[in-house]
């Protein structure tokens, strides 16, 4: 799908990708940004884009977003927490904003659709992933709402005639963004220099990409692949480790704190310890990341070291 000239639109604009990809898009396609800013920020919307404060739940609101002229939905919008404390609220809600802009999309005649999914519908999987790997077999309660909306999303490109693009993310890191293991080790950081808790046993093992180059890939994969149903991974080849995080946010905020631990071999109730995903299939088709996970991350720091120290400068 060629994505110029283009009325687009993202739900979930407000947030950490969201608004990347509207920045991204706005320069050759007309983006309207739907977000009932419960975890995004309005300033993170990008100047020239329209916004729509909008609750997806909410089928009135949908139908306020989704209109006729539409030519394609990036769907965005999500609880992303994976230790979220209202499991049950974040799996109906999920579904809910899903199959209510589906169901909106099939009643207007909009056919394109872009799914930001997870790496956590893969469960415990053997590394490198492939996106061919069965049975999925999620663990956590956020895992098992994006492979019920990959499901949705499976039905309405095979028996309702649209075309759907799912992405399975490694970690996005990037400005802005919060509730992620670098500005939580930051935030820490700034309250005590001397220390730093670490959850789990700093052990844990992942895959990690700037925002900049997942948005990048995401828009390269809509332009050039063009089954019923494109499912790819995006990440990089390479991990790293959550006390190498921690080393690396150090390092940039100019510390040598102790490290503690809370113990055992993940974060949280459904933390996935290790994970990479195979980009055979994305690099296939032309895209590979020119970062590290660990440059990613490093890049990552450094912006949010200037933005928590400022607001924590300034509280």
């Amino acid at each position: 799908m060629d994505l110029t000239d283009k009325r687009v639109v993202v739900t979930g604009g407000a947030g950490l990708i969201g608004s990347h990809l509207a920045a991204h898009l706005r320069a050759d396609n007309d983006v309207v940004v739907a977000d009932d800013l419960s975890k995004g920020t309005r300033d993170r919307v990008p100047d020239g884009v329209e916004f729509v404060e909008a609750d997806l739940t909410d089928e009135s609101d949908v139908a306020r977003v989704v209109t006729g002229d539409v030519d394609v939905v990036f769907h965005l919008a999500a609880y992303t927490d994976t230790n979220y404390d209202k499991p049950r609220q974040l799996f109906e809600e999920n579904s809910a904003m899903t199959y209510n802009v589906l169901e909106r999309m099939d009643e207007v005649g909009v056919e394109h659709v872009v799914f930001t999914s997870s790496s956590t519908v893969y469960g415990e999987a053997p590394r490198p992933t492939p996106e061919d790997y069965a049975p999925l077999e999620p663990i956590s309660i956020y895992g098992a709402s994006k492979l019920a909306d990959e499901s949705l999303l499976s039905t309405y490109a095979h028996s309702y005639g649209m075309t759907a693009w799912c992405f399975r993310f490694a970690n996005i890191v990037g400005p802005r963004q919060r509730g992620n293991v670098i500005p939580d080790f930051i935030e820490k950081l700034l309250e005590d220099p001397e220390t730093l808790e670490i959850l789990g046993d700093g052990r844990q093992e992942k895959s990690y990409l700037h925002v900049e180059e997942c948005v990048d890939a995401i828009c390269h994969v809509v332009e050039h692949a063009d089954e019923a149903l494109n499912i790819y991974n995006l990440g990089t080849r390479t991990t790293t480790s959550v006390n190498r995080i921690a080393d690396i946010v150090a390092d940039e905020m100019g510390l040598d704190p102790e490290y503690t631990y809370t113990g055992g071999d993940r974060g949280w109730t459904g933390d996935v310890p290790k994970m990479r995903l195979s980009i055979e299939k994305l690099s296939a088709l032309g895209w590979e990341p020119s970062q590290s996970s660990d440059e990613a991350v490093r890049r990552a720091a450094q912006g949010l070291v200037e933005e928590l120290r400022a607001e924590h400068e300034a509280a």
